[in-house]
């Protein structure tokens, strides 16, 4: 079995969820490739793609909503839309590249690809099994108009959802999103922070504005350490925002209390110290954080599917929600400070969101192929 997954840099949630489904694949000794799909038609469609995603999301956030709620209105299983088009573009290269290399099926954890997969099916005759991963707790404008052989979605409720916009019911699974195996296990929190040098913390809290750097996080830590101790400790995971770390560092420097964290692949470990965790409603962190059943407050989201995403789980218990950085860094203490409601959080979330989304997307695949 060879299998190609296929994602695109718009976000890094997208390749997360790709990078668990390769880890559990090549776990069971399965040949896996992983690659950008707009870098195979030309790599500064890839860097320009990330760009403006980027620029977007975090300066207009607003603009992106709206471009969002757009596309929700004119999204139609029947009418091709222009995003179906512009990954049209990339489907001579990739056609001829997966006949290159053998590949029996594709996994696309993100829209773009399984646009450009579903122009080679209609007009390329290309047969091999073709599998779509959602990364959010809804179903996104344009997936509808996608034809895959099977739809991993995150929880069985949105089933109906995904159904009602035009996606066979018999093509969707309810597999949970797929996390690294990094994320899975028991949480260890005495000896993460034993490794993060913060053993002796009365509280530690982590932020977390994903891989593009987004919100005022500044704001939150300042109403968190008006509460703290010389012993509390706040870390801050800034991603690739150059700028957003350099001001933070300028903010809070000589204070020690605070560590404005460069990108790191070590997310779970400050997971595993904190006592709560603040982060925007991105589909692959949240879930994360569910998965190792981290007390949890929603910071704004990005106006779109991370609405959907922070609704999806303070209906159920899973976090809570706040309006700004002072209800952020609020909820965040309350948290702390009360055990009864870390513990129905965590409850909830053990309840929830399975643990081994990964593990049951490879299951499937491999029966699929297999049979």
């Amino acid at each position: 079995m060879n299998v190609l997954i296929l994602s695109c840099n718009t976000g890094q949630g997208h390749n997360a969820a790709g990078r668990a489904v390769k880890e559990e694949l090549e776990r069971r000794g399965i040949a896996c490739e992983m690659r950008d799909m707009l870098a195979m038609k030309r790599e500064r469609s890839s860097r320009t793609a990330s760009r403006i995603y980027v620029s977007v999301t975090t300066k207009a956030p607003k603009a992106f909503g709206c471009i969002y709620h757009v596309g929700a209105f004119i999204s139609n299983a029947k009418i091709h839309s222009p995003v179906y088009w512009a990954n049209a573009l990339c489907a001579k290269n990739l056609k001829e590249y997966i006949e290159r290399k053998g590949f029996d099926c594709v996994v696309a954890p993100h829209l773009f690809p399984a646009e450009t997969m579903t122009y080679l099916r209609s007009h390329y005759g290309l047969r091999i099994p073709c599998f779509a991963v959602a990364t959010d707790y809804a179903s996104i404008p344009f997936w509808e108009e996608t034809r895959m052989d099977v739809y991993f979605i995150p929880h069985s409720d949105l089933t109906e959802e995904f159904s009602g916009k035009g996606i066979p019911v018999e093509r969707l699974v309810a597999s949970g999103i797929p996390v690294s195996r990094q994320f899975q296990g028991e949480r260890k929190t005495g000896e993460a922070r034993k490794r993060l040098g913060c053993a002796d913390a009365d509280y530690v809290f982590t932020l977390m504005s994903g891989s593009m750097g987004f919100g005022h996080l500044a704001d939150t830590v300042r109403e968190l350490l008006k509460k703290g101790s010389s012993k509390t400790r706040i870390y801050v995971l800034g991603g690739n925002n150059e700028t957003l770390k350099n001001r933070l560092r300028g903010d809070f420097a000589g204070d020690g209390r605070v560590e404005i964290v460069d990108y790191t692949e070590q997310a779970a470990s400050y997971m595993d110290a904190c006592d709560v965790l603040i982060t925007k409603p991105g589909g692959l962190t949240t879930t994360e954080a569910a998965v190792r059943e981290v007390p949890l407050v929603h910071s704004a989201p990005i106006p779109g599917c991370e609405t959907a995403n922070v609704q999806f789980f303070s209906a159920r218990g899973m976090s809570v929600e706040a309006k700004d950085e002072k209800q952020a860094a609020a909820l965040a203490w309350q948290l702390a400070e009360c055990s009864e409601l870390r513990v129905n959080m965590m409850e909830a979330q053990r309840r929830e969101i399975p643990k081994n989304g990964a593990a049951r997307i490879c299951d499937y695949i491999q029966q699929a192929l297999d049979g």
